[in-house]
C-alpha cells in the first residue's frame, strides 16, 4: 500500500484551487510505461477569465524513485517520528496568452512579476516571436512560469495545500489579465 495517495492529493489541490478563486476545466494523468514517471496536469484559470484570454496550466511531476525512497524512509521511522523533509515533487504553474500584437517589454514584465510573485513564488517570463509568413508582422506569444516544490512529508501530514502559492498564482493571473488588453489591442 502506498504511503501517499497522489491521485487523492491532486483532487485536494483542485478543490483547494477552487477555494482560492480558480475554475478547473480539465485534468490529465500520464504514466510513462518504461520508467513509471507520472504527470498530473490541470487546466484552470481565475473565475473572471472564463472567456479568456488567459490560460493557466498546473503540472505535478511524480518521479517513482522519489516516491519509493520516501516510502522507504517512512517505513523505517520510529513510532511517532516525523519523516525527513528531503523528498519533493516539482509543481509548475504555466500561464499563456494568445498572440500579442503589442507584446510587453520582457524586462519590465519580469520586474513587475517579481513584485507580484514575491520571493517565495519566483516567476519567469519568456516570449517567442514567430512570423506566419515573411510579409506578416511578428506574433509574440508570452509564457509565464512559476516553479514550486511539493514536500512529500507535508503531503503525508496533510499540510501541503499550497495556500500561499495559489494566492500568488491568482495575483499573477490578475496582473496578466489587467495588462493583456493593452498588449492585445490591434490599433
Amino acid at each position: 500500500m502506498a504511503v501517499i495517495d497522489v491521485a487523492g492529493y491532486v483532487a485536494e489541490l483542485k478543490d483547494h484551487a477552487v477555494d482560492h478563486g480558480f475554475h478547473v476545466h480539465d485534468e490529465r494523468h500520464f504514466v510513462e510505461t518504461y520508467s513509471l514517471r507520472q504527470a498530473w496536469e490541470v487546466d484552470l484559470h481565475p473565475e473572471e477569465a472564463c472567456n479568456g484570454p488567459l490560460d493557466l496550466h498546473l503540472a505535478l511531476e511524480v518521479d517513482p524513485r522519489v516516491l519509493l525512497s520516501f516510502e522507504d524512509a517512512v517505513v523505517d521511522l520510529a513510532e511517532g517520528a516525523d519523516p525527513p523533509d528531503d523528498y519533493h515533487f516539482p509543481l509548475t504553474f504555466t500561464w499563456a496568452l494568445p498572440p500579442l500584437p503589442h507584446g510587453p517589454d520582457l524586462l519590465h514584465l519580469a520586474i513587475d512579476l517579481a513584485g507580484v510573485g514575491g520571493v517565495d513564488f519566483p516567476v519567469e517570463a519568456s516570449a517567442i516571436d514567430s512570423y506566419p509568413s515573411a510579409t506578416d508582422p511578428a506574433e509574440r506569444r508570452l509564457t509565464v512560469i512559476a516553479r514550486q516544490k511539493v514536500s512529500l512529508a507535508r503531503v503525508l501530514a496533510g499540510e501541503e495545500l499550497l495556500c500561499d502559492s495559489f494566492d500568488r498564482a491568482l495575483a499573477v493571473s490578475q496582473f496578466l489579465l489587467e495588462a493583456a488588453p493593452a498588449w492585445m489591442n490591434e490599433d
